[in-house]
């Protein structure tokens, strides 16, 4: 399936159906080739920059803000291909909301207070000297601001 195809669908799915095809999307997108726990990362990085309310109101407004996600990074035309990975996508990005949903001090957070992450073979964005939160697989994932969940 195209990646076109799915945003269009995440235009006229209703909530929650919605977010969590757009976070599936972006988990497969940027880190079908990690680990679980690289891919657990990235959801989560994505779930804390909802909070925040600094990159829009939904999960789609948020993995298809300007150049911050692999879905308005990537040709509208890629195919999503590995059936596989993506089956593996939606389980980790269901996982995550579930996890993201439980009080803060009760969640499972593999990169606190990670807000921005980089696959450095591939991008070597202006503030990789952030703070480094951890680097799991090939993904550097660094606290660049302090986000707040909006309140």
């Amino acid at each position: 399936m195209k990646l076109a195809w799915i945003l269009w669908l995440s235009h006229v799915l209703p909530q929650p159906a919605a977010d969590s095809l757009c976070l599936s999307t972006t988990v497969y997108l940027e880190a079908r080739d990690q680990t679980l726990r690289g891919q657990q990362a990235v959801a989560e990085v994505a779930l804390r920059r909802l909070d925040s309310g600094l990159w829009g109101d939904s999960m789609c407004e948020v993995v298809t803000a300007r150049k911050q996600f692999a879905p308005t990074l990537v040709p509208a035309n890629t195919r999503l291909k590995n059936d596989d990975a993506w089956a593996a996508s939606i389980k980790v990005a269901l996982g995550a909301e579930r996890n993201w949903a439980l009080p803060p001090g009760q969640r499972r957070e593999i990169v606190p207070g990670a807000s921005h992450f980089a696959a450095h073979a591939i991008a070597s964005p202006s503030w990789r000297n952030a703070y480094q939160v951890a680097t799991i697989g090939d993904h550097t994932f660094y606290r660049v601001q302090k986000l707040r969940p909006r309140g």
